[in-house]
């Protein structure tokens, strides 16, 4: 997903980022550029970072995610 459209930041490139060591928006910044365009991105950009670095996958993306074969036979 992206995340900056100004400068084509994924999600994937700010992981990447994160393992690499970001630990900041600024360190993101200096990474991949994003949030140094219009800067609508930066919360989102902090969110993926910060769970990036929890390993925890962000609410806004749970959404996006398909039902495993659990939980379609939990709702059938």
């Amino acid at each position: 997903m992206y995340v900056c459209i100004c400068h084509g930041v994924t999600e994937k490139d700010i992981k990447k980022a994160a393992k690499a060591g970001a630990q900041s928006l600024q360190d993101i910044k200096q990474a991949t550029g994003c949030a140094t365009g219009c800067g609508t991105c930066a919360d989102v950009a902090l969110e993926v970072l910060q769970n990036a670095n929890d390993n925890v996958t962000p609410d806004f993306l749970k959404i996006l995610q398909p039902k495993s074969k659990w939980q379609e036979q939990a709702t059938a």
